[in-house]
């Protein structure tokens, strides 16, 4: 099994990562031997990218509320592990992000999430999330996410992104019933 720090060097030096390196981005995400919690997400934003820091943005400030933690329990808990389909941002789309790149994931993740056994809960936040995890979930993501308790250890949600606020309001059920199971879920890890 490969250790932490090789799996990051590999990822550096893939060719497919060669832009990012040259430009002296590192691959983004986070793991925690210890951790509890894995969240999935399609890949860092732009400004997160920026900060060099995981969430640290309009959408992880949402997703901590979500979560009920605070940015220190997030961030140094160290029970909380990042591991998004792309390392990388991916750019700017039409409507929002373009996806992240076909392939990444089924690279990288097996070998990362060996080196943390002791996962139980899994946040697979968005529609790619959720394709490349749960083979068997509903047609639309609102569907998959309103039957979240089908998939344990899966979590489904939606993004938290700004840009969903309009599905938030037609979909008050998400605050009603999903958020506080998924605080007690959180919360009983933590």
């Amino acid at each position: 099994m490969a250790t932490a720090a090789e799996i990051f060097t590999a990822i550096r030096e893939d060719p497919e990562n060669a832009a990012f390196t040259a430009a002296g981005i590192d691959p983004l995400y986070h793991l925690e031997p210890n951790a509890t919690i894995l969240i999935v997400s399609q890949a860092p934003s732009r400004s997160a990218q920026a900060a060099k820091t995981y969430w640290q943005d309009a959408s992880g400030d949402r997703l901590r509320a979500w979560m009920g933690v605070s940015e220190q329990e997030f961030y140094h808990a160290g029970k909380i592990a990042v591991i998004p389909l792309d390392f990388y941002y991916p750019g700017k789309g039409k409507s929002g992000d373009l996806p992240p790149r076909k392939g990444f994931a089924e690279k990288w993740h097996a070998p990362l999430l060996q080196l943390m056994p002791k996962v139980q809960l899994i946040l697979l936040i968005g529609m790619y999330a959720q394709k490349y995890y749960l083979p068997d979930r509903q047609k639309t993501l609102t569907a998959t996410v309103r039957h979240f308790a089908d998939y344990a250890p899966y979590f489904p949600l939606v993004h938290p992104s700004p840009l969903n606020y309009g599905w938030m309001k037609k979909n008050p059920w998400f605050t009603q019933v999903v958020l506080p199971q998924l605080q007690r879920q959180v919360r009983q890890l933590l």
